[in-house]
């Protein structure tokens, strides 16, 4: 069992950062995939970016391309969302996500999920 918790999230100014972690314990794999959607307010969850275990390939969604970066810290277990130049449709709770795979990116491809973390960007 893999279990995942996300921290971080907060309220931001638009043109502004914030970094969200998501601790993973449990039994890990370091041939899985690590991921990160988010879901807004009255819409479906999303795909973000998602990353192989030893961070060496990384995939991001057009809308955050250039804007948000993943990285990883293999001694504690924990991935990170960097989001800079932050725009109020950002605002969504974040999900971060383990799957089976080498690298995925749809949400049927991933099997555990942390709680979510709330982050609002205002204008």
């Amino acid at each position: 069992q893999v279990q995942l918790v996300e921290s971080g999230g907060g309220l931001v100014q638009a043109g502004g950062s914030l970094r969200v972690s998501c601790a993973a314990s449990g039994r890990t794999d370091s041939r899985v995939a690590m991921g990160w959607f988010r879901q807004a307010p009255g819409k479906e969850r999303e795909f973000v970016g998602a990353v192989t275990w030893g961070g060496e390939t990384a995939y991001y969604a057009d809308p955050v391309k250039g804007r948000f970066t993943i990285s990883r810290d293999i001694a504690k277990n924990t991935m990170y969302l960097q989001m800079d130049s932050l725009k109020p449709e950002d605002t969504a709770v974040y999900y971060c996500a383990q799957s089976g795979k080498l690298i995925a990116t749809t949400e049927r491809a991933y099997d555990y999920w942390g709680q979510g973390t709330q982050v609002t960007v205002s204008s």
